[in-house]
């Protein structure tokens, strides 16, 4: 807008309208082209707005609609969502606004075609497909609750509390209006509990502490959703109460003895409460037992104790068997000679093999090489001997 002289002239684009006031009041709205109006005492002006997928502020809309109701029709689109209803907004067939209940929103309907869909939320929970395709949830202002349920999940609807429905895997969308809307998932694979290191006092008062690995799943998520806010936590101190109980009742020595008696109780105890919960327990295990530095040296000390003990007993044995089989030689060897001479040879040879030289004396005393020759015909003699 401009002022010549005592003219005010305005020039208006095509995608655009003026808005002409004279002091303040609306006269009327202004057409592309040229406005030139005689305005001496200055009391007109013009304000220009866009119009091609606009939107006009609703306070201003409402106030032409009751000033000037035909303009009004012939250029705009006023949509007015009541406390339980929402609009989608479409221009020129593409959605762009979602108007949120108790909500007034108007829009140019000059040069573009502006459709409107309004949805009774209260009516109907689940919102429909189409909806959801024409909505962006995070510009939604909460009004439209979307999740997503894996194919390893169970999704829980929650309407103002209470439950309503158990979802499948896919997409799901509700409406969130007049009421508050929460949809809880629930994973429904076996989930690992890692039980750390806890201080228990055995029934002959020593300290250890016990680790313990369980597998736990959700099989009943309605049951498990009402029953706990956590169910793995929940199981987690189920088997800390269950595996102090069975530590408690048993000596250190008992203890060491029956793990597998100990994980028997251990499941039967968190089976039993974990069906209440809506999960059940699969394996289960006591994966340490930790004992105190000074009870730890003194169990080495008794089986290292055990291990030389047990190590003397063989040692003995094997004593006992080389003895009772000399004896055995020995009564041989009384009534055969001929077995003795050759113990004699026997011994003879493991003496020479570590006997680096032999030195023979040819002496009168010694008798020399004469006398070793004799001596290994002695056998010979001995045997003609005995047979005559």
């Amino acid at each position: 807008m401009s002022r010549l002289s005592f003219w005010t002239t305005a020039v208006v684009k095509d995608d655009e309208r003026g808005f002409l006031r004279r002091d303040g009041r609306f006269v009327k709205l202004l057409e592309p082209g040229r406005f030139t109006e005689f305005d001496p005492l200055g009391q007109l002006s013009v304000e220009i707005v866009k119009i091609l997928r606009a939107e006009i502020a609703s306070e201003k809309a409402l106030l032409l609609a009751k000033t000037d109701p035909d303009v009004a029709a012939d250029n705009f689109t006023i949509v007015q969502a009541g406390p339980t209803e929402v609009a989608i907004v479409s221009l020129d067939g593409e959605p762009k606004h979602l108007v949120l209940p108790n909500t007034t929103r108007a829009f140019w309907k000059a040069l573009t075609a502006v459709d409107v869909e309004k949805i009774d939320a209260a009516a109907t929970l689940r919102a429909e497909k189409r909806h959801i395709d024409k909505l962006d949830p995070a510009r939604s202002g909460g009004t439209l609750v979307v999740t997503v349920v894996e194919a390893n999940e169970a999704g829980l609807l929650f309407a103002d509390g209470v439950l309503t429905e158990r979802l499948g895997p896919g997409r799901h969308a509700f409406w969130a209006v007049g009421r508050q809307v929460r949809v809880a998932k629930m994973d429904l694979r076996p989930q690992p509990l890692e039980v750390t290191a806890q201080e228990i006092l055995t029934k002959d008062r020593v300290g250890i502490r016990v680790t313990l690995t369980a597998f736990s799943r959700v099989v009943d998520p309605e049951k498990a959703a009402l029953s706990s806010t956590d169910v793995n936590a929940t199981l987690y101190r189920l088997i800390q109460f269950a595996i102090r109980e069975a530590v408690a009742a048993r000596t250190l020595d008992e203890i060491l003895a029956a793990r597998d008696t100990i994980d028997r109780e251990v499941r039967a105890y968190v089976t039993e409460r974990a069906a209440t919960l809506g999960a059940e327990i699969g394996e289960i295990g006591v994966k340490d037992v930790i004992l105190p530095g000074d009870v730890r040296e003194l169990l080495n000390k008794v089986v290292e104790a055990e291990r030389i003990a047990k190590a003397n007993i063989i040692r003995r044995q094997e004593e006992t068997a080389a003895t009772r089989s000399l004896l055995n030689t020995s009564k041989l060897m009384e009534n055969n000679p001929l077995l003795m001479r050759l113990k004699e040879l026997e011994a003879l040879e493991k003496l020479v093999e570590k006997v680096g030289r032999i030195d023979l004396h040819t002496g009168a005393g010694a008798g020399g090489f004469d006398a070793l020759l004799n001596n290994l015909y002695k056998l010979g003699n001995e045997k003609a001997s005995g047979e005559k």
